[in-house]
């Protein structure tokens, strides 16, 4: 098996089911935004503020693209907006088999109330901005997905046996 890789809007649980099916699959866990980070020197909110989103969205870009050089089969969580970028999809596709981590917009808002590190989400009607953006990037993780697990109401166990059986 290639490597695995979770999209999917922010606060799906890309991040906590990779850590928990880099485990179960003894790989491992590469986060696009905790690579940008570390690379930049700052947080992705720090990047947003100072050089805007398309600055961001190149560096995701660059990110990803770095990830084909030759490794060991990993778990790769993506920041929620990278597939929305069309030259994306077919450099996420050629890295492995892309699971889409779908969750209804009020489950993500649950998750990240109060979360003030989410540079799109300060707002005053986080909510809505969630749904405008959910709707806005659904055609990008449907198209650049292999599978679709849907996430709410479930365990972190019962994703990762999920995607287990569906990306063998």
């Amino acid at each position: 098996m290639d490597n695995i890789i979770l999209i999917g809007f922010m606060g799906c649980g890309k991040t906590s089911v990779g850590i928990r099916l880099s485990y179960q699959l003894r790989r491992i866990f590469l986060d696009t935004d905790k690579l940008i980070e570390q690379g930049q020197g700052r947080s992705v909110s720090r990047i947003f503020a100072e050089d805007g989103e398309a600055y961001f969205r190149a560096l995701e870009t660059e990110t990803i693209a770095g990830l084909r050089e030759g490794r060991a089969p990993c778990i790769i969580a993506t920041g929620g907006g990278l597939p929305v970028k069309p030259e994306n999809r077919p450099l996420l596709r050629a890295l492995g088999r892309v699971i889409y981590l779908k969750a209804m917009p009020e489950t993500v808002y649950e998750r990240l109330r109060g979360d003030t590190e989410r540079p799109l989400l300060q707002c005053a009607d986080p909510l809505s901005r969630i749904r405008e953006l959910m709707r806005e990037r659904e055609t990008a993780y449907a198209d650049a997905a292999d599978v679709t697990v849907f996430v709410d109401g479930k365990e972190i166990d019962m994703i990762v046996k999920e995607i287990e059986e569906k990306a063998g």
